[in-house]
């Protein structure tokens, strides 16, 4: 079994997870400006992105950018990691190839503290990712419990370009947000996203 088996049951009942779906995870959160390069690349390949439909377009066209952009206004801290294999426990089913992954800085070709783990959604779909999600953050949180990175809380985030689901586990209680985010709402999205990385929105520089 890899990442990309699970179901979000399948997830829960493996790993003793307790699911709660009624509570907002970034009340208070400011939305930070992600600036014109990405409102413009967001609505013209945007565009192409929806127009190609597969997954390949829409995580090269609508999320990478985003990503990207937080990548720069993290002053280059955090460490973000594209297709790349992160094994952890085989047994458990802990293995595979995740689509974006971030953690605490320098930038480096592996990774060495999870933050967040970013699924695309499978046919278009959010619930088809939610389960890889939670597999993925059992897997960072484990990470950073055995190198002892003293990172208690992991983030997820399924996301099919157009519309992006965040997730968050702490111990063994998973919750996820009560509001789905869309295209449109790009600067919110890109506030969340750097207090999950530890910055303060508003003292995010525009890249």
């Amino acid at each position: 079994m890899a990442y990309s088996n699970f179901t979000l049951p399948s997830a829960l009942e493996q790993f003793g997870l307790n699911l709660t779906t009624s509570e907002p995870l970034f009340s208070g959160v400011r939305a930070v400006d992600a600036g014109p390069r990405v409102h413009q690349t967001l609505e013209t390949l945007g565009q192409l992105a929806l127009s190609v439909n597969t997954e390949k377009a829409r995580s090269e066209w609508l999320i990478a950018p985003v990503l990207g952009e937080l990548w720069l206004r993290a002053r280059r801290t955090i460490c973000l990691l594209s297709g790349v294999d992160f094994t952890f426990d085989r047994e458990a089913g802990l293995t595979g190839v995740v689509d974006f992954l971030i953690g605490k800085g320098p930038q480096v070709s592996f990774m060495t503290a999870p933050v967040l783990a970013v699924v695309e959604g499978k046919n278009e779909s959010i619930p088809g990712g939610q389960g890889q999600c939670a597999a993925e953050m059992v897997a960072s949180l484990r990470f950073n419990e055995k190198t002892k990175t003293k990172i208690d809380t992991v983030y997820g985030v399924v996301t099919t370009g157009d519309n992006w689901r965040f997730h968050r586990l702490r111990g063994n209680e998973l919750a996820i947000d009560t509001h789905e985010y869309i295209t449109s709402e790009v600067d919110q999205i890109l506030g969340n996203l750097l207090y999950i990385v530890g910055m303060n929105p508003a003292d995010a520089p525009h890249a």
